[in-house]
């Protein structure tokens, strides 16, 4: 199976050894992004700040692989504190249409950069 790395200036350079997504056949995997201006490299203030900035993150490299939120499948949404859930969703939901992905969403321990949230997603070319 052959695979392909995208790597977008629509969002922030890796902290780390990896893509910001990889195509793999039809199905496209996105790394997790937080809310972290590619411009500035900063993160957001606040946690709907992030989430928005995280969704433009994830429709900057969707956009480079030739998607939109549309493709996506699966998205997973990891919360510093799950309180956090009924703003960030709201944020969420306002980048999405019907039918809705499939998602997760949790509280973790930390999320690199002191992040409120970070998001990734799973798209089907």
């Amino acid at each position: 199976m052959g695979k392909e790395a995208i790597v977008s200036a629509k969002a922030p350079a890796a902290l780390g050894p990896y893509s910001s997504a990889v195509k793999a056949g039809n199905t496209l995997y996105l790394s997790g992004q937080l809310g972290i201006d590619p411009a500035t490299g900063e993160l957001a203030e606040g946690v709907e700040a992030q989430a928005r900035q995280a969704m433009r993150n994830i429709a900057g490299v969707l956009e480079d692989a030739s998607a939109s939120f549309d493709n996506v499948v699966k998205m997973t949404v990891l919360l510093a504190d799950i309180n956090d859930f009924a703003a960030v969703n709201e944020v969420y939901g306002s980048f999405l249409s019907e039918p809705y992905p499939a998602r997760s969403a949790f509280q973790v321990a930390a999320i690199p950069k002191g992040a409120l949230v970070e998001i990734e997603a799973i798209a089907v070319l």
